[in-house]
């Protein structure tokens, strides 16, 4: 029997991680902890689809409700948001309904130099209202069609680094290698857990992408070699404070995706204790979050 998770349950566990930002006094990030100042946090939180990839959109709708969060990055995954016109139609009125906004999509591939194929990826987006594309493994052939429809379509692509089995984007800076000198609307999509594994730096990262930054998946790892080692974010050891005011530094206007890819079959007890955390790193830092 799977497990379920009330609203207050979470608001419960987010108040425990809080707490324990002031009380903790081993690890950096929280010994310096400062007061609440009021401010609403900087850093938008939302989660991707992918984390509920063996579950309808209907039971997802039910987790984000529990989750209290309305921010998604959604995929073509199950029935999340389906390619086809008509079902992408209907995906779409039920994510307006339960009050859930699409702020992304993807990761979407293109592993092909086909100005069709990628033009379709694009009109799928436009349908749903979507302006960042998170950009899979896009090939060096398929970016001169990848720029041309940036420009067509008015829609960001946020190209996402896989780790050291990138063959062409391991990390941030091969991805800024590669289109620095293409359209602004090109940017970037930073995994920080694949980041790590590729042995980036990940606050001179996100300082390098700076106002090109348009999406990034959050995750953690308990082993920076180890693409098996993930872990709920806060059991590890990425610098999620670090990240965190890195990205209040650059003033990054985009979403902060918890990206939870173990556990696939019963994913809440995690995710839960991954946004309990980071809102209470948030706290830790004077910031107010609306758990």
């Amino acid at each position: 029997m799977k497990e379920t998770y009330s609203r207050r349950n979470f608001v419960q566990t987010g108040a425990i991680m809080a707490a324990a930002c002031f009380a903790s006094s081993s690890t950096p990030s929280f010994a310096e902890a400062v007061p609440v100042s009021g401010k609403p946090s900087p850093i938008q939180l939302g989660i991707c689809s992918y984390t509920f990839r063996n579950f309808t959109r209907a039971q997802m709708l039910g987790y984000l409700k529990e989750l209290n969060l309305a921010d998604l990055n959604v995929k073509d995954i199950k029935d999340h948001l389906p390619t086809d016109p008509t079902l992408e139609a209907q995906a779409l009125t039920d994510y307006a309904a339960a009050g859930i906004k699409l702020h992304a999509a993807g990761a979407i591939y293109f592993p092909k130099d086909d100005e069709t194929d990628i033009r379709g990826k694009f009109e799928y987006c436009k349908r749903a209202g979507i302006k960042v594309i998170v950009a899979g493994d896009p090939t060096p052939e398929s970016l001169k069609w990848i720029e041309r429809f940036v420009k067509e379509y008015d829609i960001k692509i946020a190209i996402h680094n896989h780790g050291p089995e990138d063959k062409f984007f391991p990390s941030p800076f091969d991805v800024l290698k590669a289109i620095r000198n293409l359209d602004p609307r090109i940017g970037f999509c930073i995994d920080v857990g694949h980041a790590a594994r590729a042995n980036a730096n990940l606050v001179d990262a996100i300082h390098a992408t700076g106002p090109r930054l348009y999406d990034v998946h959050i995750k953690d790892l308990a082993n920076f070699t180890s693409r098996e080692s993930q872990v709920a974010v806060g059991e590890g050891i990425l610098p999620i404070r670090d990240i965190f005011q890195a990205l209040i530094d650059i003033k990054y206007p985009g979403f902060v995706d918890l990206e939870y890819e173990i556990h696939g079959d019963n994913p809440m007890p995690g995710v839960i204790e991954s946004f309990g955390y980071m809102r209470g790193v948030l706290a830790g830092m004077g910031y107010l979050t609306h758990a």
